[in-house]
């Protein structure tokens, strides 16, 4: 996950694609949903591993 942007957005890669800007948890979340991870929700998402949240946590949504 990259860090936020000037808009608040950040932008959301899986693997070298980009999914899309998300603007809260829910965008990501429905981005790796659409991405192939049906099951996964807001809490699966912020508390996963296997995303590497850069210039702040799952939390973070402004341009520090």
């Amino acid at each position: 996950m990259e860090p936020p942007g000037p808009s608040g957005g950040r932008r959301v890669r899986v693997g070298g694609s980009v999914l899309g800007t998300a603007y809260s948890l829910r965008d990501v979340t429905a981005f790796l949903q659409e991405a192939g991870l049906q099951g996964w929700d807001e809490l699966d998402v912020a508390g996963s591993g296997l995303i590497d949240w850069r210039g702040g946590g799952p939390d973070t949504w402004a341009e520090t």
